[in-house]
């Protein structure tokens, strides 16, 4: 029953390229037409294969294929010779809008109730955060930059390494919050203090940094004690509602997803209300370009609870409501897909270690993340959006000029791009 009904909905959803199907019982059938419709070529590959390797999988790809893929693929029960073009490839298809009615009306139902999923009052959240953050910090050092940037870097050129790049996205956004020596500056979501060391050191800034994770908070500290900057930065394990001090500048990188929709207003509420008259902000965040979507089951369940990538529409109502001059907003396109690039390339580098703490399910749920959300930026409407915010018109220049003027970066960037330029 299940293999026949798993059939006619391939024989309908692939209209785009070929897919290759092994069945349970070891049988290939071939689904889709290389002489369907053109292809674009960044819409991704041709061919992909898929191999279904238990028929218990069969049901679940039929009533929930998101979430059965995942699950499919990190108990073994699906496999592919090519995780990435299977996955570009059944996005491709997926956007041809041939998905089962049972299908897109879940799907529908799950966008329509994305706010009551994201309730994410201070507990919640800290509960969601060690679900992910709290895993070991010597996972994350297996595949992140040496100063762990555990967000999207900034790809000045297509050749620089990723420790370039991540240096190249702090000194924009240090650029853009017009950092003066002895400035007060919030980071939310501080991670493992990268952000916060580059602003005091290369900055001269006074940082507080807050976050909810236990293990990064440890961490942290340890970096800022190890650098001679506890007069400089002060960290903290708390959540960004708590906090009631002044600040000339507010940053905040990768956390907004974590925020959920409901809390929106209350996040944008308090980066006006802790930001001085002349104060700057600046928001960012993975957002979609589209209209507002939910997030994936899988990536729900396994990776980010309480996760929420929002749509532009879904953050101007807050931004506007808070009081907040929008003084520049940018849209990064292009960047988050080399850097996922770069961590998928050093988890794979890194999996002799990563084994000898981590079972075979766990680093398959783990390749299936980070494969993922590198084809979510690379072939659907996903990106990273900069909110540049302040409390008066004109404390931003009205041109971008700035940004750019000779000698605006600090000396640490310069010698990063001669080295690995």
């Amino acid at each position: 029953m299940w293999e026949s009904a798993l059939d006619r909905m391939l024989s309908r959803l692939i209209v785009s390229g070929v897919l290759f199907v092994t069945w349970p019982d070891g049988k290939t059938k071939q689904y889709g037409s290389e002489y369907g419709p053109p292809i674009a070529p960044h819409l991704g590959p041709v061919r992909a294969d898929i191999s279904l390797k238990d028929r218990a999988i069969l049901r679940p790809l039929v009533m929930n294929p998101v979430l059965a893929l995942g699950e499919g693929y990190m108990d073994g029960q699906i496999d592919t010779r090519d995780l990435k073009g299977l996955l570009a490839f059944l996005v491709r298809n997926q956007d041809a809008g041939n998905l089962p009615v049972w299908v897109t009306t879940w799907q529908s139902m799950r966008t329509s109730l994305r706010r009551f999923a994201q309730i994410n009052n201070p507990w919640r959240s800290r509960r969601n955060v060690a679900h992910h953050y709290d895993i070991s910090n010597d996972l994350y050092r297996q595949f992140l930059d040496e100063d762990m940037q555990y967000s999207c870097a900034y790809f000045k050129s297509p050749d620089m390494s990723l420790e370039a790049a991540q240096i190249a996205k702090k000194n924009h956004i240090a650029a853009k919050l017009m950092i003066k020596p002895g400035m007060r500056v919030l980071d939310i979501g501080c991670g493992w203090g990268g952000m916060a060391l580059t602003l005091a050191r290369d900055y001269g800034a006074y940082v507080t940094g807050v976050t909810l994770s236990e293990n990064q908070l440890v961490l942290a500290r340890e970096r800022v004690q190890a650098a001679g900057l506890q007069d400089r930065i002060d960290l903290r394990l708390q959540d960004y509602r708590k906090v009631s001090e002044p600040f000339d500048r507010i940053v905040s990188v990768g956390m907004l997803e974590h925020v959920g929709l409901p809390q929106f207003q209350t996040y944008f509420d308090k980066v006006h209300d802790l930001l001085t008259d002349d104060g700057i902000a600046l928001i960012h965040t993975i957002g979609w370009t589209g209209p507002p979507s939910s997030t994936s089951p899988w990536i729900a369940k396994y990776i980010f609870p309480g996760g929420y990538v929002p749509a532009m529409s879904d953050l101007a109502p807050a931004i506007e409501k808070s009081g907040l001059w929008q003084a520049d907003i940018e849209v990064w396109r292009g960047q988050y897909g080399p850097t996922l690039h770069h961590w998928r390339r050093r988890f794979e580098a890194a999996l002799p270690e990563i084994r000898k703490t981590y079972d075979v399910r766990f680093e398959r749920m783990f390749r299936f993340y980070l494969v993922a959300c590198e084809v979510a930026f690379e072939f659907q409407t996903q990106a990273v959006f900069h909110f540049q915010l302040s409390k008066q018109q004109m404390t931003v220049p009205v041109t971008r000029d700035y940004l750019y003027e000779q000698g605006s970066k600090p000396e640490t960037e310069r010698s990063i791009e001669l080295v690995h330029g």
